[in-house]
């Protein structure tokens, strides 16, 4: 006999035929508290922010010069982070995001960038990660999950940095 999982209309009857008792209701609503709590913790990033500067990345070919017009069309504008878009200059800006931090260390910046050397050779990142700032093995990283695939690393709660063709760019806080 095949085994039907439940429905959502199966699984709400018989939640609602459950009588809670105090000390479970009490253990459910710290539990939601908790969880709004994880939640708003995780929107330290929303608000404004200045991209005040680029340079070449340390993944950047050498031999050949990045293309600066992108750059400049990006340093000096506004990036503005809401719960449901990402205003901003360009490609930079984003309908829908879905965001996701995780931290970890300078090998997960710039989606693994800094792990490899210009010839592809394997490299320690932190030597990279920390000539552009990043210090420890804690670094917070906002995934937009934008069409546009844009990370944002945090130095701290006020600068932030992000990769795009051969330039790392910084954004601080308004």
């Amino acid at each position: 006999m095949p085994v039907r999982p439940f429905s959502r209309c199966t699984l709400s009857i018989r939640l609602s035929s459950i009588s809670l008792s105090g000390s479970l209701t009490a253990g459910l609503l710290l539990l939601a508290g908790l969880a709004q709590q994880a939640q708003a913790a995780d929107t330290f990033f929303l608000g404004t922010w200045n991209i005040s500067k680029a340079v070449v990345a340390p993944w950047a070919d050498p031999a050949q010069k990045p293309d600066d017009k992108e750059m400049k069309s990006l340093v000096g504008k506004t990036l503005t982070f809401k719960a449901g878009s990402i205003a901003g200059p360009g490609i930079t800006a984003c309908k829908g995001p879905a965001y996701e931090v995780s931290v970890g260390g300078a090998d997960m910046i710039f989606q693994g960038a800094l792990t490899q050397k210009q010839d592809g050779s394997a490299q320690d990142p932190a030597k990279p990660a920390a000539d552009l700032g990043f210090q420890g093995s804690n670094i917070k990283t906002l995934q937009t999950g934008c069409e546009n695939e844009l990370d944002y690393s945090f130095i701290d709660d006020k600068t932030a940095e992000f990769g795009l063709n051969d330039y790392v760019y910084t954004i601080t806080r308004q």
